[in-house]
């Protein structure tokens, strides 16, 4: 820009003042017009951000916090008194997460004002309590956050619960009353398998919608972004027993970007280590696990059951359908008794049940299964795969419910599959015998089997592949637990080959049952 120099005239001095006034009312007007904020606004940053190449965080931590320790960075605590919204006594309250260690890569977190101005919240580090480190945080400047929890006062009024924690990569999780972390959930999976390794999108940016008073829900937004993909997401939370994520997504292919195989859409990761199908004789916890089985209601409404289990080596499950009415990672055993670990409570673990809003059209919901050393480890992921995707540059939008149950879950409305357990009891069977024709006892409960005569006959249906050749099958009552019991033994054809076994309980011709899946792991 040039600058002309005229000579000095009065008139012209007053109108030109007259013109910068107009000017300066007019910028002040387009930037305030910048800052505010809205959900199209956000997807129109997806969308061209998806057109550029992707730029990977060139932010650096300082030298204390990239040699940081797993104690040096416990030490660091987020101080509750300054807690976003605490001094305005509102029912939710932010709490933020420092760098280091594993979260290497900083987010900027904004307030959402009701006008859709938008306030920074920039790293302060006298907003966090440093315990026994020695650093001094004034020349880090704004480092950036490596996440957030939303607190509520979820178990009673007295105190603000953890209720939602987003941080790393597009992981979050959420609690209902009386539940402890369990499973998490991500705002995108891409290539988990089927592709030349698993890319991780992240969440880079979050608005945090400022609640009201009165308020009993609240909305976060993000900006998701990756070498292959970026996206618009939208989470309402509404805390209770159940609390319920509401996730709109409008995600954006990159053009130019390489292909991309499994694009996984509501993913779910969890943990499972040992269960009634793998007991472990070194433990004395008869169960370690955060989810116990994947249940999906597939679009013609079949409800289906899928114990989990830990392979050696990686086995993927796909179950295609014309369109998903749900699917979850499930934890429906609720007894101490299965897990008799007084730490972890595995038994307050929530289930997360994703229902699709919607018609989500042909695709496929697929299941991950990992080995793991040990419990803390997650080896479970499932996801929903859509058989088309979208051409780059273009949305592709999804919007699901996603549920964090405790007791009181979600269940097929028949009946349902209360425990499987793999193993035989006195046989006559040689050791031989038993390891080529592996049993199983199944057993049932629900609305459908309790509404039936006590002398009703009912029929396990029960299949397998190719694989496999179905030996016994019984189905009868037991009288110690009111329930129906489902035993069934199989021969394998080729023992270094799974087989894929279907069971459901049938009377007069109709189903009175979900159907149990399961997957005979190859020797």
């Amino acid at each position: 820009m040039s600058l002309t120099i005229r000579p000095f005239s009065a008139a012209r001095c007053t109108r030109t003042l007259v013109l910068l006034g107009a000017l300066f009312s007019l910028l002040c007007g387009a930037s305030a017009q910048a800052q505010r904020f809205d959900w199209d606004g956000l997807t129109q940053l997806a969308q061209s951000r998806s057109a550029e190449p992707y730029q990977a965080n060139s932010d650096k931590l300082p030298a204390e916090l990239a040699s940081i320790t797993y104690d040096q960075l416990r030490d660091i605590r987020f101080k509750p008194e300054q807690s976003l919204w605490r001094t305005d006594a509102l029912p939710f309250e932010a709490q933020f997460f420092h760098l280091g260690l594993y979260q290497t890569e900083p987010v900027r977190i904004h307030e959402l004002l009701s006008d859709g101005r938008v306030n920074h919240l920039p790293y302060s580090g006298a907003d966090f309590n440093y315990g026994q480190n020695s650093f001094d945080p004034v020349p880090w400047g704004d480092l950036g956050h490596a996440g957030f929890r939303l607190h509520y006062p979820l178990n009673g009024q007295t105190y603000k619960d953890e209720l939602v924690v987003f941080q790393g990569a597009s992981y979050f999780r959420a609690l209902g009353a009386g539940q402890q972390y369990g499973l998490s959930a991500r705002g995108l999976a891409i290539d988990t398998v089927g592709g030349s390794g698993e890319e991780f999108p992240r969440f880079t940016e979050f608005w945090l919608q400022r609640p009201a008073g009165d308020a009993s829900e609240i909305t976060v937004f993000a900006l998701l972004e990756s070498p292959r993909a970026t996206g618009a997401y939208r989470f309402v939370i509404r805390p209770g027993q159940q609390t319920t994520t509401t996730v709109t997504a409008r995600i954006f292919l990159r053009p130019g970007a390489g292909p991309v195989n499994t694009l996984g859409i509501a993913p779910l990761t969890s943990m499972f280590l040992t269960g009634e199908n793998q007991p472990s004789a070194s433990d004395f916890r008869p169960e370690v696990h955060d989810s116990d089985g994947l249940m999906i209601v597939s679009g013609d409404g079949e409800w289906l059951w899928r114990p989990l289990q830990r392979p050696k080596a990686v086995t993927v499950s796909s179950f295609t359908m014309k369109s998903p009415r749900g699917f979850g990672l499930m934890q429906r055993d609720r007894s101490f008794a299965s897990y008799e670990d007084v730490e972890a409570r595995y038994e307050r673990r929530p289930s997360a049940w994703v229902k699709p809003l919607g018609d989500w059209g042909p695709g496929r919901v697929e299941l991950v299964q990992l080995s793991a050393p040990d419990e803390t480890h997650d080896n479970i992921v499932a996801y929903w795969v859509p058989g088309t995707l979208p051409a780059p540059g273009q949305p592709l939008e999804v919007a699901y419910e996603l549920a964090w149950q405790g007791d009181v879950q979600q269940r097929p409305p028949s009946s349902w599959v209360t425990q499987s357990r793999r193993g035989h009891g006195y046989t006559r069977l040689s050791a031989e015998e038993q390891g080529r024709q592996p049993q199983y006892v199944i057993d049932f409960t629900g609305p459908a089997l309790d509404a039936l005569p006590a002398n009703a006959t009912v029929k396990a249906v029960v299949s397998a592949n190719t694989n496999g050749r179905v030996i016994e099958t019984l189905a009868y009552p037991n009288p110690a637990t009111r329930t129906w019991r489902v035993t069934l033994r199989v021969e394998r054809v080729d023992a270094t080959q799974p087989v894929e076994l279907r069971a459901f309980l049938q009377h007069n011709n109709d189903t009175v049952s979900e159907t149990w899946t399961h997957l005979l792991l190859p020797e």
